[in-house]
């Protein structure tokens, strides 16, 4: 796996390098006869950006709804932008995310302590997120209308995923107003993976003579025998549309509209994660409470968020940054979002960003807690993303901009530096930290 994932960065740098070249030769082919056009992007551009995020919890959908949500991750991402000529530009965004996962480790917990508190040893406690994104812009020549395009890759163990899309801006009243339209189609497929114990009574299972059930007695109900099927539809479509408006108020105030809509199809359950119901009787191997279904959800999900910001600037040190969301969907979820961010400008160069967010949703219609669901449901979850929960970020950063890019690595002038911090706490046994920086270089001409 890290053998294959570095051949595919190798072929991806080697790539990135070619396109390089090209963007430069594009460069010194421009008509001396054609009048000088301003370039929507004057030079290439890179982006390195980072983050660590921890995550504890105790409420783990991989054992129903108990147990350690444990979780660490370190992301990294390479965006490279492009000029290809005034008008046109290319970007490209690859990124790596590896992870540890305490709670995905149970997907098979007995090749370790079987405990839903504590981590297993199993290979599925770790994988590697790769993606890549690929967005070209057009601009017209009184650059009051662009024109968009988008790809995208991404992949895991058990998941792969395709995306394409587009996007329309349009500027008025001299680009004081802005309207904007998007539209993408996303095509997933899962590799479909279950809870071990589960694995036996799928279609054309050995049952309880599966040599797993040879490793510890079975207590509680002896006769363990869940009624489980497989899934017969592996994959999963997504498909969102878009709208933005955004005007500028006065001098001190600008304000934005977002409408989004997003529909889904297929697979909208996840596979591994365990379900138990209060009507069944419990049985237990070595103390784990084996699982007597999974995840199971509607195969449709229509999404609408609608959402605003209103940024009013103080004065030439201090502006307020506002947002709010509200969002819902046809599975009874419902949710509010809020936003404050107060950058704080102490130099010339260096910027402090303070901010706080609160978040508050009601729970899906199919949720419920460890051991309270009933097996005569048609669908079913204990994953607590789906309960009724409020949340409280906070958060802090700093940036560093030095438009005359004075320091340099090779060719590349640093143009800035972001570094933020947040931590997340909800109200139901769960935090998050998570530490994010960014840097943007900038090519010398």
């Amino acid at each position: 796996m890290r053998l294959q994932l570095t051949k595919y960065m190798l072929r991806e740098v080697l790539f990135i390098c070619m396109l390089l070249t090209l963007s430069a030769g594009f460069a010194q082919q421009q008509d001396p006869q054609e009048p000088y056009q301003k370039r929507v992007l004057e030079s290439i551009e890179i982006d390195f950006l980072s983050s660590y995020y921890q995550q504890d919890g105790e409420n783990a959908a991989v054992t129903g709804g108990i147990g350690t949500e444990e979780l660490t991750d370190v992301t990294g991402n390479v965006i490279i932008t492009i000029p290809l000529n005034a008008n046109d530009i290319l970007s490209i965004d690859a990124g790596v995310s590896a992870y540890t996962s305490a709670s995905s480790s149970n997907v098979n917990p007995f090749d370790g302590p079987a405990d839903p508190f504590v981590a297993s040893s199993g290979a599925s406690g770790n994988d590697v997120w790769s993606s890549a994104v690929f967005n070209y812009s057009h601009s017209s020549d009184d650059r009051n209308q662009i024109w968009g395009a988008r790809f995208s890759v991404a992949t895991e163990y058990d998941y792969f995923s395709m995306g394409a899309g587009g996007s329309y801006t349009r500027l008025f009243n001299q680009k004081n107003t802005e309207l904007s339209i998007r539209a993408n189609a996303y095509f997933d497929r899962w590799t479909t993976i279950y809870p071990i114990e589960l694995r036996p009574f799928d279609t054309g299972g050995s049952g309880l003579n599966d040599p797993l059930f040879a490793l510890f007695p079975i207590t509680g109900e002896s006769n363990y025998n869940p009624d489980f099927t497989g899934f017969s539809d592996k994959g999963r479509n997504s498909y969102t549309l878009g709208f933005g408006f955004s005007q500028i108020l006065s001098k001190n105030i600008q304000g934005s509209l977002a409408l989004d809509l997003i529909s889904q199809q297929g697979l909208l359950s996840t596979p591994f994660q365990r379900v138990y119901f209060q009507d069944v009787p419990d049985s237990f191997m070595d103390g784990f409470h084996l699982a007597e279904d999974i995840e199971r959800l509607p195969n449709n999900r229509f999404k609408i968020a609608v959402g605003g910001r209103l940024n009013y600037f103080l004065n030439a040190s201090l502006s307020i940054r506002t947002y709010y969301r509200y969002y819902t969907d046809d599975w009874g979820l419902s949710a509010h979002t809020a936003q404050l961010e107060i950058p704080w400008k102490l130099t010339d160069r260096f910027t402090l960003y303070p901010s706080y967010r609160y978040y508050s949703q009601g729970a899906a219609d199919y949720f419920n807690s460890y051991n309270e669901h009933l097996s005569t449901a048609a669908f079913y979850t204990s994953d607590f993303d789906l309960s009724g929960y409020n949340a409280n970020q906070y958060g802090l950063g700093l940036g560093y901009t030095d438009i005359f890019t004075g320091l340099r690595l090779f060719h590349f002038g640093l143009k800035s530096i972001q570094v933020k911090y947040y931590y997340y706490d909800r109200n139901s046994p769960f935090s998050s930290h998570i530490v994010t920086a960014g840097f943007n270089f900038v090519l010398d001409k």
